[in-house]
């Protein structure tokens, strides 16, 4: 279709993005982009963008990809805990200050005859467009105004967003033991001099540290950013903690039923999140965007666009989404993992949402899984066929375990809290352990892995998942990650 007049509500990077493609896409159409804050004004610091991303950039647009490409910061991954230290190569990844990367998306967008509006708020309803492209972020006025069936739920960890005037090394994910408890930074450089670091914790150390008491009226949360500037003074070599805007907040997953009502459509974070641990915002919206402009391009009227946009981007978005959900759980309960060697935690880390194949892993980073494998299995690994390896390294399981065939969907929800209950009441009845069954579809088995983990963490005993023989590289990956002490492959 031809649309005449376009306007874009937000100046992010998938509005901004969104524009230019539309421009590039519709040359005689007037696009506009309205912005509520001022153009040099923005909060946050660094944005990743995946190599995926990037390939998808490349085909849409190599001139704006070729100018964020210049402005990032390429790196590798490091986990480290009390100074154990692990190392992933991925160099793919860059980091991108967002103050850059917006600046580089509205030269392109004015550059392609896109018209930018800032300094004012505007609402679908007052535009005069023939297509409105909703881009207002996770807090959306468009999406909570309009009949998009949305529903949003809330983590139960807390996290902020800071900075630091000196660039790390390599992405890095590192816990630091408080005298209230245990806080933990996903950090990374994005530019000459500069880092993010995001940090999390959960609400219990929260509260024990007194953030739950820090006043609301100023700029950044200081008191916050003092204690976590002392707390990770070695990771920080002796630089501050920058705040931007900078509060502690639960993570807000956004799911729609749908995308679209009317001549207005919802793209980005007004449409969907994913956990930050393992989604990107700015990923979903600039995808969001390529999709959005394929279908305009590709149909005849708004609803068959829309209709198209949804198919071919949904799949992607909640695949994803799912990924992030686990991740955001593995995240939240991270600190219960701290005794495994570093090497093994890294594994645990890598699998936890179940989109790293063990194999694969090994294939990239071949010592440090050697490493893990041999602290799984006290000897070291074969050069290959890992999985049939692990899983051949099965003594019999011992009479008397304790069936537990819950199907829960959040592990550490009340339904995980009462399965816990029952496995220590087991326990004390002198249960040797438990014997973890259900469904035999993936995402069930995946979830039980991490339910048989907590319950191996907090009640102890000899733990075995039974499994589909379908989904050996699920449990070989449960095995070494200790999620589990035993697996029975059934048909």
């Amino acid at each position: 279709m031809q649309p005449r007049r376009v306007a874009v509500l937000g100046g992010g990077p998938g509005g901004l993005y969104a524009a230019r493609l539309l421009k590039l896409a519709f040359p005689s159409c007037e696009v506009a982009v309205h912005e509520q804050g001022e153009p040099d004004t923005t909060f946050g610091f660094g944005v990743g963008l995946a190599a995926g991303t990037q390939r998808k950039l490349a085909a849409a647009d190599p001139d704006t990809l070729r100018d964020l490409v210049a402005a990032g910061c390429r790196h590798d991954m490091t986990l480290r805990v009390g100074g154990r230290v692990a190392r992933v190569r991925n160099d793919r990844l860059i980091g991108v200050a967002r103050t850059e990367l917006l600046a580089i998306l509205q030269r392109h967008a004015e550059k392609a005859g896109v018209s930018l509006h800032f300094g004012a708020r505007e609402s679908a309803a007052d535009l005069d467009a023939d297509l409105v492209v909703a881009a207002d972020g996770v807090g959306s006025a468009t999406r909570e105004q309009g009949s998009f069936g949305a529903r949003i739920g809330t983590g139960r960890g807390l996290y902020l967003w800071c900075g630091a005037d000196f660039a790390l090394d390599d992405a890095l994910f590192e816990p630091v033991r408080t005298e209230h408890g245990v806080f933990v930074t996903h950090a990374y450089p994005y530019g000459t001099g500069r880092s993010t670091f995001l940090i999390e914790t959960d609400e219990a150390t929260w509260r024990r540290a007194g953030f739950d008491r820090t006043p609301e009226d100023t700029s950044s949360d200081e008191v916050s950013l003092r204690y976590l500037q002392d707390a990770f003074a070695e990771t920080l070599r002796g630089h501050r903690l920058i705040g931007n805007r900078t509060r502690w907040l639960r993570f807000r997953t956004v799911h729609c039923e749908q995308w679209s009502a009317g001549n207005t459509v919802l793209l980005g974070d007004a449409a969907h999140t994913a956990h930050f641990s393992i989604g990107s915002g700015t990923k979903l919206a600039m995808e969001d965007a390529i999709g959005l402009v394929e279908a305009l391009r590709d149909t005849g009227d708004l609803p068959n666009a829309f209709a198209r946009y949804e198919a071919d981007r949904r799949p992607a978005v909640e695949r994803l989404q799912e990924l992030a959900r686990r991740s955001r759980l593995w995240w939240e309960s991270f600190p219960a993992r701290l005794h495994l060697p570093v090497e093994q935690l890294m594994v645990a880390y890598m699998t936890r949402a179940g989109n790293v194949p063990l194999e694969r892993f090994a294939a990239t980073s071949p010592d440090l899984v050697a490493t893990a494998l041999t602290q799984y299995a006290g000897t070291p690994p074969p050069p290959d066929g890992l999985v049939d390896w692990v899983l051949a390294r099965r003594p019999v399981p011992p009479a008397g375990l304790v069936t537990l065939d819950e199907v829960v969907d959040d592990p550490w929800d009340d339904v995980g809290d009462a399965v816990v209950a029952r496995a220590r009441e087991a326990r004390e009845r002198g249960a040797p352990g438990f014997r973890f069954t259900g469904p035999g579809d993936r995402d069930a088995l995946l979830t039980r892995l991490d339910l048989a983990e907590r319950v191996r963490l907090e009640a102890g005993g000899l733990i075995l998942v039974e499994g589909p023989a379908a989904l050996r590289d699920d449990l070989a990956a449960g095995l070494v990650s200790a999620r589990t002490d035993l697996i029975e492959e059934t048909a």
